[in-house]
């Protein structure tokens, strides 16, 4: 009788990294959320809830990441990520993950380098009117940099996963997804955005359910605007 060799597992066609602090109560929703072949990493930000627990009970691959920080939660799912593109979703059950197929279409078809999410709030709460402000500021100042005439900073994108790492991402706060455009613009990328409807999160924000927080944020983008263009890197160094 012939012997086979056990066939080798392949990356999943799309990785999907989603952030998380304590998100216990949205995990279930937006892991089923998930498109069918896809491999949710959800990456555990010091969380107090269980929410590791549960993203492992849900069959979701679970990163560690003991720093603190948004930037430092997406960029750990992105080295722990092997497939060709990669999204990034928030853990809260705002943005429905399902969203994102259009998002990898158009990246898989070559006609955007990077695709956003463009925040439409559905309901009452969805968005504070402070965070909208702050982030209507930024996209401004955005275009002023870089040109590009974009108008949310949202969470919901998608990328090959090669291409990111040649970014050189360096900021591990909450300037991590401006700093993917900004440094995107400088490398001359196709950059779109898409309307996505917002809902109202599950539980407390950590950042933009203040004013605190939102300031923070603000402080933290307004940084990564004021860096020189980058040159590209090679994907070891973006580790």
């Amino acid at each position: 009788m012939t012997h086979f060799p056990p066939p080798v597992p392949r990356p999943a066609p799309v990785d999907v990294v989603l952030p998380c602090l304590d998100e216990a109560a949205a995990l279930p929703w937006v892991l089923a959320r998930i498109p069918a072949g896809w491999r949710a990493i959800v990456v555990d930000n010091g969380s107090a809830d269980g929410s590791a627990e549960v993203a492992r009970g849900l069959g979701a691959t679970v990163v560690s990441e003991p720093r603190r920080g948004f930037g430092a939660a997406c960029h750990a799912g992105l080295l722990a990520a092997d497939a060709d593109i990669v999204c990034f979703c928030d853990c809260d059950a705002s943005l429905d993950p399902a969203l994102l197929t259009p998002f990898v279409d158009a990246v898989r078809d070559g006609t955007s380098d990077l695709v956003l999410g463009r925040r439409r709030p559905q309901g009452r709460g969805a968005w504070p009117a402070h965070a909208r402000a702050g982030n209507a500021v930024l996209a401004r100042m955005l275009r002023r940099r870089t040109g590009l005439r974009l108008h949310d900073l949202g969470p919901l994108r998608a990328a090959r996963r090669t291409a990111l790492l040649g970014l050189g991402l360096t900021d591990r706060r909450s300037g991590y997804p401006l700093q993917m455009v900004v440094r995107a613009a400088d490398a001359g990328w196709r950059v779109e955005e898409r309307e996505v409807p917002y809902r109202p999160r599950t539980g407390r924000s950590k950042v933009t359910g203040t004013w605190r927080g939102t300031w923070h944020a603000v402080r933290d983008m307004r940084a990564v605007l004021q860096q020189p263009p980058f040159a590209p890197c090679t994907e070891e160094t973006a580790r």
